[in-house]
């Protein structure tokens, strides 16, 4: 067995006959979705309150940021195993209790001012977080026609970008209004309790949802393709390439998007202020989720590789246009990368976990276990934009060389064994 990887699960799971509850499940999942957005990025305006209270540096506070992406490398493959034993329902569910878990540990961090316990909260918070992904985004996969995967998905994770779209504004009136006179930490207790309680209160209802179950059946333990016996998610080149695929994207997503306050603030491209900025930057969100729900029409029209293809192609084009501009070319185009960048991840998700059978689980979390390129990339391109002969501009050459990668995963690296003989 590889490092790292969980051993290939002994049941295959397919869909059931009857799919009188599909509609019902896809919509719960999106209610799921919408609340995941939301919830995650109400922690995220939490996030420069507690900087503030526990007196952080820079530096200490990138830990941030490596902690709850660092979840996705340390926990994915651990959430797969309790994927493949327990199913999705009940992987979804013990994904929203160990949220819960995480924004209960913010209280004792805030109380006892120990920024160390607020990380592990953190990475506690970010492992529920994955488990959901691990759990989720497979079983949307799964409830329907493969040929239509993609566009479920993105249908799906468009209810997430909407969350996070509503989430800034809803967080800027209720809690940093109220934040913002605080002069201690305990000031975080009740929002954290909320959070805590929203959360249950999902997982109690995601518990009591009578959802499609997808029913194991025994197989053998080596999967044959062609005349090649698998048996490991690994020997799937199209899952291997797809899973550079997500740490490519979620690098290059999360380093732009961490960067763009620090890029329209500069003079030659707007000149603004943080406030202002980060206004702007809710577009760029906004942008995603208007994607996502015009993507989720065009994926069930067009071959998904090729909208894959297409959109890596134009983040490229705008992304070299703004570095290449100033003013308000510079910055527009900049925000206009949300909406291409809206389908990529489900796409590459369900194009990599594509005839895995037997392996699905364990592909779903190599693939979460990619995510953590939000951690790499965006310290990548840090480093560069330090550099004074580079500077932060002209360092977005660190996302554009991952969409590249995109492009080709696209137009060829995601086709399976079967489809390239």
């Amino acid at each position: 067995m590889a490092i790292g990887t969980a051993p290939a699960s002994k049941k295959n799971y397919t869909a059931p006959t009857d799919t009188s509850g599909f509609k019902t499940a896809l919509t719960s999942l999106m209610v799921l979705f919408f609340m995941m957005g939301f919830i995650t990025c109400l922690n995220d305006i939490l996030v420069p309150f507690l900087k503030k209270v526990f007196v952080l540096n820079y530096t200490e506070a990138a830990l941030i940021q490596f902690c709850f992406f660092g979840a996705y490398f340390v926990m994915s493959v651990p959430s797969s195993f309790i994927v493949a034993k327990l199913g999705y329902k009940k992987g979804m569910v013990i994904g929203f209790v160990t949220a819960a878990a995480g924004c209960l540990l913010f209280l004792p961090a805030v109380s006892l001012h120990i920024y160390a316990v607020f990380l592990f909260a953190l990475f506690i918070l970010a492992s529920g977080i994955v488990l959901l992904q691990v759990a989720a985004n497979p079983y949307v996969a799964i409830l329907g026609s493969p040929e239509t995967a993609s566009a479920r998905l993105t249908l799906n994770q468009a209810l997430n970008s909407m969350g996070t779209f509503l989430a800034p504004f809803f967080g800027s009136y209720f809690i940093l209004s109220a934040l913002e006179h605080a002069t201690s930490a305990e000031a975080v207790e009740i929002p954290y309790l909320g959070l805590a309680t929203v959360l249950l209160v999902i997982a109690f209802v995601i518990s009591r949802l009578k959802l499609p179950v997808i029913e194991p059946e025994e197989i053998e333990e080596n999967t044959t393709v062609g005349h090649i016996k698998k048996t490991s998610a690994w020997q799937y080149k199209h899952l291997v390439f797809g899973a550079i695929g997500i740490f490519a994207y979620v690098g290059g997503e999360v380093a732009i998007g961490s960067y763009l306050v620090n890029y329209f603030g500069l003079p030659d491209v707007a000149g603004l202020g943080e406030k202002d900025a980060a206004h702007l930057v809710a577009f760029y969100w906004g942008g995603a989720m208007v994607g996502r729900f015009l993507g989720a029409y065009l994926l069930s029209k067009i071959a998904p590789g090729k909208v894959l293809a297409f959109n890596a192609l134009a983040v490229i084009a705008l992304v070299s246009i703004s570095i290449l501009s100033k003013g308000n070319v510079a910055m527009y185009t900049m925000i206009a990368v949300g909406l291409f960048n809206s389908i990529m991840f489900p796409t590459i998700f369900t194009l990599s976990i594509k005839n895995l059978g037997a392996f699905t689980t364990q592909g779903a979390g190599i693939l979460s276990t990619a995510i953590v390129g939000g951690a790499i990339i965006p310290l990548l391109q840090g480093t560069l934009a330090d550099i004074p002969s580079i500077t932060l501009r002209y360092a977005f050459i660190v996302p554009i060389i991952c969409y590249a990668y995109i492009v080709w995963f696209g137009a060829r690296g995601h086709k399976t064994d079967e489809e390239l003989a």
